[in-house]
């Protein structure tokens, strides 16, 4: 049985395709199409499906739309308009200014028109260039069309890919269709909803407020904030305590906030950064974390689960899943890798696929995030010698590259398929040496990013105690570690000002020659840790094609592309 995922309601837009319980790809739209997070202008928005997504993981599986068996969307749009049958419509055109009962915007009878009339998009509006894997579909089928609840799609993706048979569930995430925050058990093969949390109360929204208010885009630089956080004081906690207000059994209230009345003019983008700036993100950051770690205390005592596994946008903050983790809570706490939006279209898919599927199948983990599309070394060669650039082939490519690496050189990295979720991982990675304290600000500049962001180590699974304080397997860097005491003056360059590092662990099952690149830098340097940072620069999604790779490279102070097999260098 094939399950195709889509995502396509807010923002980041993916699909994924799910075979008999194995996922078999998923991708971002924002990967091939190259506008980031898939945002226009309004009322151009992200609404449109992620047609080039869903044809990717199609080709990848040799399918065309008509073979697949269940199509589940991330999100229900009758849960905004009431209960409805099968027949119901919703009459076109409608006005900005028309009106549904509980609409917090004049735009939700189109948005809700628009989500409705999904299956129709799917059969029929597809890109004429794409339309080879999508002939021959009507809009009611051969599939069976499943509208999946937006939070009950992140739980999934979360309990159905983690690494336990059994575990409490708990999603935070901007909004839903109505639900912010989820609480939940996952158990004997049966999920269960403990309790959640509804619009307006949450915590995504209020951390997308004050990225907006200090100049940053919200929706996306929610992580320059929780960066950001290390360089200030809290002292404005008392002042966000009052706002987020934790009322037991999981549940908290976010009353509303002026902004501008509260802490004064808002930042412009690309102003100053002050140290007020810096104390309002670190007293938010500080108050998400003790809800957060108030909520998972009452669902451990709720659920009796001795594991956590955790999905939506706000588990992405890194600094909260650490203390977590170290708050011992729980054994073990696993988080979605794609956990933001995107990774509702691997939930649904999942979701459908326990639901209708055959039971007994084996399984499936997700062990690794390499879901995306791979290119073969005749077809990267192919764009080489179109493009007229001098390269070489490589005999032995973690010996070349290593050697690079620690003549202190920059090197661009796409190797295999490719990621996803937000975060590179050693497909399409920039990486570096972290021997030299300057090569932080040399990235930042080479990606022309904000001096205060940190860059993060990868770091051989075996290796990780010795480097940072209880090191652990950590393959999708999502949680911080201090850096070891006797280890920072050895890698300087990727330990944040707070001393935390963001590591990614590695083993070569992973990604054999990933793993073999460290293995070789820490041969010739004694550090078996390297910086791994996203193939891109400043509003580009990460590199996704060999055309894309070259570009970035062309265009960027790159020292030299590993490309494949080749080796690109400049020279002077």
């Amino acid at each position: 049985m094939y399950t195709l995922g889509i995502n396509a309601a807010y923002h980041d837009c993916s699909a994924c395709l799910v075979h008999d319980g194995a996922v078999i790809a998923a991708a971002e739209e924002e990967r091939f199409t190259r506008i980031k997070h898939g945002k226009r202008p309004v009322p151009f928005t992200t609404w449109q499906l992620p047609f080039h997504a869903i044809d990717y993981c199609l080709q990848e599986a040799g399918l065309e739309l008509r073979q697949v068996d269940h199509v589940a969307y991330s999100y229900d749009p009758f849960l905004l308009h009431g209960p409805a049958g099968e027949d119901a419509v919703i009459h076109l055109p409608l006005q900005p200014s028309a009106h549904l009962s509980g609409a917090s915007s004049p735009w939700d009878p189109l948005f809700i028109s628009y989500l409705v009339n999904a299956p129709r998009q799917l059969a029929s509006a597809c890109p004429h260039h794409l339309k080879r894997r999508f002939h021959s579909v009507r809009h009611d089928g051969p599939f069976h069309w499943h509208f999946v609840e937006h939070h009950l799609a992140h739980e999934a993706s979360a309990f159905l890919a983690a690494p336990f048979d059994e575990c409490a569930v708990l999603t935070m995430d901007g909004r839903g269709e109505r639900a912010t925050t989820s609480h939940g058990v996952y158990q004997g093969g049966e999920y269960r909803r403990l309790r959640q949390v509804n619009l307006p109360h949450s915590l995504g929204l209020l951390y997308e407020a004050v990225t907006d208010y200090l100049g940053f885009l919200h929706s996306s630089d929610e992580y320059k904030v929780m960066a950001l956080a290390s360089y200030g004081r809290p002292v404005f906690a008392p002042l966000f305590r009052e706002i987020v207000q934790y009322r037991e059994e999981g549940d908290y209230h976010v009353a509303p906030a002026d902004w501008e009345k509260l802490f004064g003019p808002a930042r412009q983008r690309a102003t100053e950064l002050t140290q007020r700036h810096m104390d309002i993100a670190r007293s938010l950051q500080l108050v998400l974390e003790e809800t957060v770690l108030r909520m998972a205390d009452w669902l451990r005592r709720e659920s009796g689960m001795e594991n956590l596994c955790m999905a939506g946008g706000v588990a992405l903050n890194c600094v909260v899943n650490a203390k977590l983790r170290d708050a011992g809570l729980f054994s073990g706490v696993w988080v979605q890798p794609a956990a933001g939006d995107a990774g509702t279209a691997l939930g649904a898919a999942l979701w459908i696929d326990a639901e209708y599927g055959e039971s007994g199948k084996p399984r499936w983990t997700m062990e690794h995030a390499f879901l995306g599309p791979a290119y073969d070394d005749s077809e990267i060669e192919q764009l080489l010698q179109y493009s007229k650039l001098f390269y070489r082939r490589m005999e032995t490519p973690a010996e070349t590259c290593a050697e690079l690496l620690a003549q202190n050189k920059v090197l661009g990295w796409f190797q295999g398929r490719m990621e996803f979720g937000p975060r590179a991982l050693g497909a399409r990675s920039i990486l570096a040496s972290p021997i030299d304290a300057a090569m932080q600000s040399r990235l930042n500049e080479i990606k022309d990013r904000e001096d205060f962001r940190p860059v993060a180590p990868v770091v051989l699974e075996e290796e990780a105690a010795n480097w940072f304080d209880g090191g652990a397997k950590s393959p999708f860097m999502l949680f911080v570690y201090d850096v070891t005491a006797g280890k920072a003056d050895s890698i300087p360059a990727v330990r944040h000002v707070d001393g935390t590092a963001r590591i990614q662990t590695v083993n070569r099952a992973q990604h054999p020659a990933y793993y073999d690149l460290l293995k070789a830098f820490a041969k010739r340097t004694g550090v078996p840790v390297l910086i791994n940072t996203s193939f891109n620069t400043r509003g580009e999604p990460l590199v996704c094609t060999p055309r894309d790779a070259i570009a970035s490279y062309c265009s960027t102070p790159l020292d030299a592309l590993a490309i494949g097999p080749f080796l690109l260098e400049k020279t002077r």
